[in-house]
């Protein structure tokens, strides 16, 4: 398994409140689904990092 960066994020409580519950509907953990979240905004952007060999 890949390494993981950790880091404090800040947010509005209201955004965080309607953050978990999406993750609750989509049985992902709030972690999860920022992750997701990421991801899918990257892949969209042309900008997902490349793999390394």
């Amino acid at each position: 398994m890949a390494k993981k960066k950790v880091f404090a994020l800040r947010m509005d409580p209201e955004v965080m409140k309607a953050l978990e519950k999406w993750a609750a509907d989509e049985f992902r953990s709030t972690n999860g689904q920022i992750e997701y979240l990421v991801h899918k905004a990257l892949k969209e952007a042309g900008r997902t990092p490349k793999k390394e060999n």
